[in-house]
């Protein structure tokens, strides 16, 4: 049974989209923490997208499979299975990408039944609240990047309190943390997951 993993790059103060303009930077990734990012796309089975964010990343890896110290990066996201939750778009979609079909819960579930692995969820916009809202979300993977910012959105603002257990952190040189954290198993017990 596969895991629904959400994997997001915030600030401290847990913005996911800069105001404009963007801080240059704002998510550099050192030696140490880009490669323990790559390692997380290696060995995850497929990535889960909102049609926002597919548009965006399948508009841009293929170009990067040319550009110095992205080839690595490149291969595994141009390669790797992707499905995309959309309301709007319609099959067959390009990027090795499938669209999910029907109810967003039994799309999720049938999902973790054919993969044996991490699916990671890319971006933070609709498709991460929904999947939160309705409790699809096996873990969730924060990149901590050392800014604060005056605006800019966070990722569950008008969604409601979500108790989670944290099961692993990760410091690296730069200044980058990774905190990973599961739904508390207290709620899932007392029939809340």
């Amino acid at each position: 049974m596969g895991k629904l993993i959400l994997n997001v790059a915030i600030t401290v103060n847990g913005a996911f989209e800069a105001p404009a303009p963007a801080p240059a930077g704002w998510l550099v990734l050192d030696p140490d923490s880009q490669q323990a990012s790559l390692e997380m796309w290696q060995a995850a089975d497929a990535m889960v997208l909102g049609r926002k964010t597919y548009e965006g990343l399948a508009a841009a890896w293929p170009q990067l499979a040319a550009v110095p110290g992205y080839e690595a990066y490149a291969r595994r996201m141009n390669s790797m299975p992707k499905y995309v939750a959309s309301r709007s778009l319609s099959g067959p979609l390009s990027w090795n990408a499938t669209l999910l079909e029907g109810d967003l819960t039994d799309s999720i579930s049938r999902l973790k039944a054919q993969h044996e692995g991490n699916l990671i969820v890319s971006g933070a916009g609709e498709l991460a609240r929904d999947l939160a809202t309705h409790k699809l979300i096996d873990e969730f993977w924060f990149t901590v990047s050392p800014y604060l910012w005056s605006a800019g959105p966070r990722i569950f603002d008008a969604l409601g309190s979500i108790p989670l257990e944290l099961i692993g952190t990760r410091t690296f040189a730069g200044g980058i943390v990774q905190l990973c954290y599961r739904p508390s198993q207290a709620d899932v017990h007392h029939g809340r997951r």
